[in-house]
C-alpha cells in the first residue's frame, strides 16, 4: 500500500516521503480501515509517540496522521461492534502508525459509525478538534447553559467546533482571534469578539470557562478573567499561572466512541461543521506539512 513515512527525526518535514508499505496487520480487537480521508497535525513530527512504541522501542519508519474516515476492510480476532464494509471515523493511537496511508490498523473502540450523508473529508476533519472541544468544555470545565465561555482562537479548528457546541447548549460565547477572524466568529455563534492584537482581553471577564489553544501570555492573562469556581482549560501546555478561587487544567485529547457518536449525530443533522480549508491527494501530503494557514485534509481514496 502507499503511505507517507518518515525515518529520520532530525529531518523534519524534509524527511517525509511517499513510499510503499506492507498491508497492516489487524491485532486482537483491531480493525483495518481503508482510508478515504485523513487529518494530521503539523507538529506531530516532534511528538515522542511518533518515534517510539509503548515499550520505548524505535518504530521508524513512522506513518503520521491520526484522524481517519473510511470503510472497515478487515476485523482482527475478537473484534466486535463493527462490520466489514461499514463506514467509520475516529482518532487513532498516538503510538502506532497513522492515517496518511491507504490502510490503517486501529483499535475498534477508537472508531464510531459514520452516517451515510456525511462525506469522508468532513468526517476526517473532526476527530481531534471535535473531541478536544467536547472534552474541554464538558468533561473538564462542565460548561452549563447560561454560563459564559471565552474561546481563544475561535476561528481555528478546535475553537470553531467549541463555539458551535457552546452556542448549541445556550452558553454565552466570547471569541478571540485576529481582526480578520471577527466575521467568522459571529457566524460560529460568538456574542462578542475580542481582538488579541488589541488591548481588550483584560476587559473580557468575568467568565465561567476559558478554553485556551494558544498558551503563553494569553493563557496566563486569562486566569484573571475567571469567576470564583471557574475553569481554564488549556491544550497548549501546562499552566504556569494558577487562578485564585478557580481551576486551571491541561489535558491531551483521548479517543472516545460515545463522544464521536455524539459529534457524528451533529454532523448528520447539520448542527456542526468542522473547519476544512484545503483538500489535497495523498501524493501531495508532504507539501501540506509545511507551514500554512488553515486546515488541510488528505483525500486518500475516492
Amino acid at each position: 500500500m502507499r503511505a507517507i513515512t518518515i525515518r529520520d527525526r532530525q529531518a523534519g518535514v524534509d524527511g517525509l516521503s511517499l513510499t510503499e508499505l506492507p498491508y497492516p496487520h489487524a491485532a486482537e480487537n483491531d480493525v483495518v480501515v481503508q482510508v478515504h480521508a485523513a487529518g494530521f497535525t503539523r507538529g506531530e513530527l516532534d511528538w515522542p509517540g511518533t518515534w517510539t512504541d509503548r515499550a520505548g522501542h524505535d518504530r521508524a519508519p513512522s506513518v503520521p496522521g491520526h484522524e481517519v474516515s473510511g470503510v472497515v476492510a478487515d476485523l482482527g480476532y475478537g473484534t466486535t461492534g463493527l462490520t466489514v464494509g461499514q463506514r467509520v471515523f475516529g482518532l487513532t493511537d498516538w503510538l502506532r502508525d497513522g492515517t496518511l496511508a491507504e490502510y490503517v490498523a486501529v483499535e475498534a473502540r477508537n472508531l464510531a459509525p459514520l452516517p451515510a450523508n456525511v462525506d469522508h473529508v468532513t468526517a476526517a476533519a473532526l476527530p481531534i478538534s471535535g473531541l478536544t472541544a467536547w472534552q474541554a468544555l464538558f468533561d473538564h470545565a462542565n460548561l452549563q447553559p447560561g454560563q459564559t465561555v471565552l474561546i481563544h482562537g475561535i476561528a481555528g479548528a478546535v475553537g470553531s467546533v467549541a463555539a458551535q457546541l457552546a452556542h448549541e447548549i445556550g452558553a454565552h460565547v466570547i471569541g478571540t482571534g485576529r481582526p480578520a477572524d471577527q466575521a467568522r466568529a459571529i457566524e460560529l455563534g460568538a456574542h462578542t469578539f475580542v481582538d488579541l492584537e488589541g488591548s481588550d482581553l483584560d476587559k473580557a471577564g468575568p467568565v465561567d470557562v476559558v478554553l485556551d489553544v494558544i498558551g503563553g501570555e494569553v493563557r496566563d492573562r486569562s486566569t484573571a478573567l475567571l469567576r470564583p469556581g471557574g475553569t481554564l482549560v488549556t491544550i497548549a501546555d501546562p499552566p504556569t499561572v494558577h487562578p485564585t478561587n478557580a481551576r486551571a487544567v491541561f489535558f491531551v485529547v483521548e479517543a472516545n466512541r460515545d463522544q464521536l457518536t455524539q459529534l457524528a449525530t451533529r454532523l448528520h443533522d447539520g448542527r456542526l461543521t468542522p473547519l476544512v480549508s484545503t483538500v489535497v491527494p495523498l501524493d501531495e501530503a508532504v507539501a501540506a506539512f509545511k507551514p500554512q494557514r488553515g486546515r488541510t485534509i488528505i483525500k486518500v481514496t475516492e
